[in-house]
């Protein structure tokens, strides 16, 4: 499964109604370390299939739910569970890095 595109309009259904755990990546295009996760987060997604699902939002398209959060700075990444905001990193991190993060919310 690959990570799936949220707006604002999506946000809630996608994201604060889930049943399993949401990594949000709130990213833009012309965002260098956004891209350079991207790939790490798409192979991510295929693994913790069905056990949490990924979701990237652009900044620029959707600017509500990011303000909301109080998003400064991307890529800013938001672990949701249950509903709630249960841990967040800003800035790009190795796949392994972003894979320990994910695993501590399974």
């Amino acid at each position: 499964m690959a990570t799936i595109p949220v707006t604002d309009a999506t946000f809630d259904a996608e994201v604060r109604k889930s049943d399993i755990p949401v990594v949000v990546d709130f990213w833009a295009e012309w965002c260098g370390p956004c891209r350079q996760i991207g790939p790490a987060l798409e192979e991510l997604s295929a693994e913790y299939e069905g056990k949490v699902k990924i979701v990237k939002i652009n900044v620029d398209e959707n600017p509500n739910s990011p303000a909301e959060l109080g998003v400064r700075g991307i890529p800013a990444l938001f672990l949701f569970k249950d509903g709630e905001v249960v841990s967040n990193k800003v800035g790009a991190a190795p796949k392994a890095a972003l894979a320990t993060w994910i695993a501590s919310a399974v």
